[in-house]
């Protein structure tokens, strides 16, 4: 029979693993991001040579499934004489990983930003590093915040699968106590709860942000 007393006293381990859960999220996002302006940029760039390299970073993140990507960072790279934490792998592989479909994401939000803009900024004569950052950054956030919100959703799902490394975020914990009780069923259903209302708690974020921007 299911057993409440299991189900409730592994609430503060999964509680702790769910930090290390939204930190691995937010870091993988936040530098993902910043790759992401990178890589969209080289995806618009006149230069052929910029847009190939774009689109093959592209192409490989995307076609190639996350558990993958994050063995080859942790094999690949003590193999190469580079050793790094299995957190650092984590992190890493996430920003990697959703670098990829945030820079797709913003080059639909750049590809929405009026011409006439980009025009007049040249014009002021505003160098190439100012109109990304003053002008294209800023408002392909905007237009694209609602799709930046559901990647987020899905990057905090995906990074379930960095307990195949070994860290304890809120999966492996769940594993953990399964293994140590006997109950997955209560561990599983536990850790299926918190996913639950940090993405919805997200959901909810995301959609007040829209709602302010609209508002402005």
């Amino acid at each position: 029979m299911f057993s409440f007393s299991v189900f409730l006293q592994g609430f503060p381990l999964l509680l702790q693993a769910a930090l290390a859960t939204v930190g691995i999220s937010v870091a993988g996002l936040f530098i993902g991001f910043f790759v992401a302006v990178g890589v969209c940029s080289a995806r618009l760039s006149h230069d052929r040579f910029a847009r190939a390299f774009g689109g093959a970073y592209v192409f490989f993140f995307r076609g190639v499934p996350l558990l993958v990507q994050l063995l080859l960072v942790y094999y690949l790279l003590p193999f190469v004489g580079i050793n790094v934490p299995p957190l650092v792998a984590a992190i890493g592989s996430c920003a990697l990983c959703s670098a990829a479909y945030v820079a797709e994401i913003l080059r639909g939000g750049f590809l929405g930003i009026p011409p006439g803009q980009i025009e007049a900024a040249r014009l002021l004569g505003l160098s190439r590093f100012d109109m990304l950052t003053r002008i294209q950054v800023p408002q392909a956030f905007r237009l694209t915040l609602p799709a930046l919100g559901n990647e987020m959703v899905l990057l905090l799902k995906a990074s379930s699968l960095v307990s195949v490394v070994g860290v304890a975020e809120l999966t492996r914990t769940s594993q953990n106590i399964a293994a140590s009780t006997y109950r997955p069923l209560e561990a599983y259903l536990a850790a299926a709860l918190i996913y639950f209302v940090i993405n919805g708690v997200l959901a909810l974020l995301a959609h007040y942000a829209e709602h302010r921007l609209r508002a402005a």
